[in-house]
C-alpha cells in the first residue's frame, strides 16, 4: 500500500469515529461528547496507520504507546470533567447560530470539522509509524519533551479539579501550582506534547511535520483555546483583569508582580 493510501486510511478511521459520536450525542442531545473523542481521534488513527502499514519503522510502537497514553489519559479527564453536564456554552452557541437543523448540521460542523483537524494534525504520528531511518538521539528528546508536556498538563488539571472541587472556592480564580506561572498551564503542556511529536517525526527524516505543531499551537494560542476561553471573561468577571494582568497567558513565568497568594474571582 503506498504511503499516502495509509494517510487517507486514517482519515477514513476519524471520520468514521466521528459519525460514530455523532449518532451518539443525537441520543444525548449534547454534544460535549466530542471532547471526549478529540484525543482518541488520534489515537484512531495511529492504529489505522500501524495496521495499514506492512512493515512499520522502528519508532512505531514508541509514538504508539506515547500516543495511547496522552489519548487515554485526556478522554477520560474530559468525560470525567462533562459527566452529568449541561452543553458547553461554547457548543450552546454554535447550537443557536445553527438553529433549526443543529442535529444534523453538527455531523460537519463539530463532529466531521474535529475528525478532519485531528487527522491533519495526526501527521507526525503518520510519520513515525512508517518511517524507516533508525532510532536516534533526536528520539529521545522528542520523547522527552513529549512525556514532560503530558506531565504539565496532568498536574495543572489535577490542580484546577481540585480547586474547583471545593467549595470555599467557589467565584474565585485559580492563581496556585502551576497557574502562578500560567493562565493556561494545560494548553502549554498541550503544545509542548506536540512539538515533542514533531521531533519525533523530524528524526524519521520529515521536518515539514512540523506543521502539525505549528497548527496545534496555533489553535490552542488564537482560536480553540487561549482566545475562545478568555474572549469576554474580563467583562463578565472583573477580577480576571488582574490575574490576566500579573500572569503570563501561556508560557509559565513569574508573575509580573508579588501577588498574596490568595484567590480571586473565577476559576478560568
Amino acid at each position: 500500500m503506498m504511503a499516502w493510501e495509509v494517510y487517507l486510511g486514517g482519515l477514513a478511521t476519524t471520520l468514521a469515529l466521528g459519525l460514530t459520536g455523532w449518532l451518539a450525542s443525537l441520543r444525548l442531545r449534547n454534544v460535549n461528547l466530542v471532547d471526549s473523542l478529540w484525543s482518541l481521534f488520534f489515537l484512531a488513527a495511529t492504529l489505522s496507520y500501524l495496521a495499514l502499514t506492512p512493515e512499520p519503522g522502528p519508532r512505531a510502537a514508541l509514538v504508539l504507546a506515547l500516543t495511547a497514553l496522552w489519548a487515554v489519559r485526556l478522554a477520560a479527564h474530559l468525560t470525567v470533567r462533562n459527566w452529568g453536564k449541561p452543553e458547553d456554552r461554547r457548543y450552546q452557541a454554535i447550537r443557536a447560530r445553527n438553529s433549526p437543523g443543529f442535529a444534523w448540521k453538527s455531523l460537519y460542523i463539530v463532529f466531521g470539522l474535529q475528525a478532519v483537524l485531528a487527522w491533519l494534525i495526526s501527521l507526525p504520528l503518520f510519520v513515525a509509524v512508517t518511517a524507516s531511518a533508525p532510532l536516534n538521539a533526536l528520539d529521545l528528546v522528542g520523547a522527552g519533551l513529549m512525556l514532560a508536556g503530558l506531565t504539565f498538563e496532568t498536574v495543572a488539571d489535577a490542580q484546577l479539579g481540585r480547586f474547583k472541587r471545593d467549595p470555599a472556592n467557589r467565584g474565585r480564580v485559580m492563581d496556585r501550582g502551576l497557574w502562578r506561572y500560567s493562565r493556561h498551564p494545560n494548553y502549554f503542556g498541550e503544545a509542548c506534547v506536540w512539538w515533542g511529536f514533531g521531533l519525533i517525526a523530524v528524526a524519521g527524516g520529515a521536518w515539514w511535520a512540523l506543521v502539525s505543531p505549528l497548527l496545534m499551537t496555533f489553535l490552542l494560542l488564537k482560536v480553540s483555546g487561549v482566545a475562545l476561553l478568555e474572549r469576554d471573561i474580563s467583562e463578565r468577571r472583573p477580577a480576571y483583569r488582574d490575574y490576566m494582568a500579573r500572569t503570563s497567558a501561556f508560557i509559565p513565568r513569574p508573575p509580573r508582580r508579588a501577588g498574596t497568594g490568595t484567590t480571586r474571582e473565577v476559576a478560568p
